[in-house]
């Protein structure tokens, strides 16, 4: 425990105001070799629920903390996770098994989403109504606020641990929202480390160490914190299948949903093939694959699919493939044996089916070297479902028409982009790509902290991104005066 912080870490679970015993412990192990990391405290349902009815006697004290405090609270936490951002970065590449590179990414983005969340809080308004716009409303006064919705339970997936949790907690923080988080049972050291430290900032601050608790466990925590009657949000990061059910189970309560993709990026006859092809390796492969927004399907255009998949090809051996901890690294092995053997399913049964294997797919070790299969056909989990490993598709098409109307064919939703030099084809493109973000010249997986973020159809629904995560956080409250 020692390798979060030089003194002694808290024994069990972060729930009430101080640390309680946890009923079990699970190893938690390297994904590239199966070593031990460390020994991390589990939860069950009855911690799920004291949690719960903690954040639930703090929610008035929360939403009547002022502005300067919450605002002082999250800078704090920016600068407390910058200060200890190298062991953070190794503790996230020993328990996700991401190449460095990206765990060290994931650090940065995270001190920046604490300090946006900071930059917000002074910003949550109201505004006026014009009540006489009806006659019964005439010499009356309106307006409205924006209030704390209540309890929130943030549930993280376990590819961006750390950040994922961050884009739960401080919003909900900077909302006036007590927050349960529930980390992924093989990745819960990290969002640990990162509560730790948000409950010193609270209590340096005089506000109470509960308004942030921490309970891990398996399916019935997770069902425990997401139905109880007193939580008023979930915001889950996650599978589509298991999102639905949450939304299913939480019924009434407010859902945030962020539920994958499988995300394409067109390729249209003008394109910069060089650029393209980069953008297709840096934005396929980087975390292993294992992000909603990373390339999977790429949708070229006839003219230029062969030359592109050439590209493509040349680049591919030589990614630096094997241990996360080497900075060269750029794919490392998924986040547990279930999963690689999943995805090598998955390319068997494309390939089965009448794929190509261009290059790659091939193990090594623990890893998997970054595939690409060409004419992926529809029905195939690895060009209709979510990989989430170090694999891309490569589809040629007629045209433009094509080549959008197959992007709007999946299911889901979040993120697409356009290699083009043509501005009409990138207005186009925003227009009539239905997903929640359209990128143009650049991955698909670029996202911007403080911008809107989220999906249509099965991708989910809601926005995260401090300024709008807030605003699915709070509720308005109407004003009207008589004088």
């Amino acid at each position: 425990m020692n390798l979060w912080r030089s003194e002694e870490f808290p024994e069990g679970l972060p729930v009430g105001g101080s640390w309680s015993a946890a009923p079990e412990h699970q190893l938690v192990t390297f994904p590239y070799d199966g070593s031990p990391v460390a020994r991390a405290p589990v939860g069950d349902p009855a911690l799920a629920r004291r949690a719960v009815e903690h954040a639930a006697a703090l929610r008035r004290t929360a939403g009547a903390l002022p502005t300067r405090t919450r605002r002082a609270v999250l800078a704090g936490v920016a600068d407390a996770l910058e200060s200890v951002a190298a062991g953070m970065e190794e503790l996230l590449v020993l328990e996700t098994g991401k190449p460095r590179v990206d765990c060290r990414t994931e650090v940065v983005r995270a001190v920046a989403t604490w300090r946006a969340a900071a930059d917000e809080v002074a910003h949550i308004h109201g505004e006026t109504v014009p009540l006489d716009g009806l006659p019964s409303g005439d010499g009356m006064t309106g307006f409205w606020t924006r209030r704390p919705i209540g309890v929130v339970v943030g549930i993280a997936g376990f590819n961006y641990p750390m950040m994922l949790a961050t884009h739960k907690i401080a919003p909900a923080l900077a909302a006036g929202c007590p927050v349960i988080v529930k980390p992924a049972p093989a990745t819960p050291l990290a969002t640990l480390w990162l509560v730790a430290l948000v409950r010193e900032q609270l209590v340096a601050r005089g506000a109470p160490a509960g308004a942030v608790q921490l309970v891990t466990g398996d399916v019935e925590v997770g069902r425990t914190l997401t139905t109880h009657e007193a939580v008023a949000a979930v915001s889950f990061t996650g599978s589509a299948a298991v999102g639905h059910r949450i939304a299913k189970d939480a019924a009434p309560r407010k859902v945030v949903l962020e539920l994958g993709s499988n995300a394409a990026l067109v390729v249209a006859a003008d394109a910069d093939l060089d650029a393209a092809a980069d953008a297709v390796v840096r934005g396929g492969y980087y975390a292993s694959g294992q992000a909603c927004i990373a390339v999977q399907r790429v949708v070229a255009e006839q003219p230029v699919a062969d030359e592109l998949e050439r590209r493509i090809a040349a680049r591919l051996a030589s990614v630096p493939v094997g241990d996360p901890r080497v900075e060269s690294t750029r794919v490392a092995a998924l986040i547990d044996e279930a999963a690689t053997e999943r995805v090598l399913e998955w390319l068997a049964r494309a390939r089965a089916a009448g794929a190509r294997l261009v290059a790659g797919g091939e193990r090594v070790g623990r890893c998997l070297t970054p595939a690409l299969l060409a004419e992926v056909p529809d029905g195939q989990p690895a060009w209709d479902e979510e990989v989430f490993g170090p694999v891309v598709c490569l589809r040629s098409v007629p045209d433009l028409d094509a080549a959008f109307a197959a992007v709007n064919a999946s299911r889901y939703g979040l993120h697409a982009a356009v290699f083009t030099h043509r501005l009409d084809v990138a207005f186009r493109a925003l227009e009539e790509l239905e997903v929640g973000g359209v990128v143009i010249n650049e991955v698909p997986g670029y996202r911007c902290d403080i911008a809107p973020y989220g999906g249509v159809k099965d991708s989910g629904i809601g926005r995260e991104g401090p300024r709008f995560a807030i605003e699915e956080l709070t509720v308005t409250r109407m004003a009207v005066i008589k004088p």
